[in-house]
Formats: C-alpha cells, structure tokens, sequence
C-alpha cells in the first residue's frame, strides 16, 4: 500500500503546490503550524534521509532552498524553522521523508530547536565524543 505522499507526489491526491522539479514536491502542509507552513518530498518513496541516494538528497535539499526562497519572496516572514522529524522516537508520523519548512514572525509564540527537547542523558559530551 502506497503512502499519503506517494500518492500525493503522483497527483493522485491534490496538493497546494509551491515547488516542484522532476524528483521533489513542495507543498503547503494542510494542518499548518503556521501561516505558509510547507512539506517538502522526494518523490520516490525513501522513509528517511539514510534511505536516499546522494543525488535525490541533493534535489531535495535545493528544492528546501527553493521553497523557502519561494515563501520568502510571498509571505516575507522574519523567519523560519526547517527541519524534519526521523523515525518513531522523533516524532515522524508519515514513513516518508519529509522536511517541514515553517515559516515564523516576530512574536507568534513558537520557540526555537531547543524547545523540542531538554534531556541531554547521563553521559558527558566529552565521553559521548570517545563513542565517535
């Protein structure tokens, strides 16, 4: 069974489009976090940026580029968060890789990457650096 974006990439299922080349799709997410709120995909089915070849993971993150330049160019936010949610544990809900592009405005209430989590563990940094 295909999944949402799969289908979505395929047109089988409409989209608000505001990006799109012959390997990536960039789409208004339609439960927004905020105004102009975007997913961004590659069109093959790859459940996380490990699963991708080299060149599709280079279109996708150019198609990020292209799609924040996008937004910018029409909403002008003050900034913006991009990130994507990886495995279970991370919080990805769709086995598709996706990069959320969130546009922010000076005082809309939203935090920053820290604010997703606050548990460093019980290792120090510099023994978690021997593990490398």
């Amino acid at each position: 069974m295909e999944c949402i974006f799969c289908k979505i990439s395929k047109g089988e299922i409409p989209n608000y489009t505001i990006y799109e080349d012959n390997n990536t799709l960039a789409f208004l997410d339609i439960e927004p976090r905020s105004k102009g709120h975007t997913v961004v995909i590659p069109k093959v089915h790859a459940e996380t940026l490990l699963d991708l070849n080299e060149q599709i993971f280079h279109d996708l993150l150019l198609a990020v580029k292209k799609a924040q330049e996008r937004i910018e160019e029409v909403l002008h936010p003050d900034g913006f968060n991009v990130g994507w949610n990886h495995g279970t544990a991370g919080g990805q809900l769709i086995p598709h890789i996706h990069i959320h592009i969130m546009p922010r405005w000076l005082g809309d209430g939203g935090t920053n990457m820290h604010g997703i989590i606050n548990n460093p563990g019980e290792m120090a940094v510099d023994d978690v650096a021997k593990l490398f």
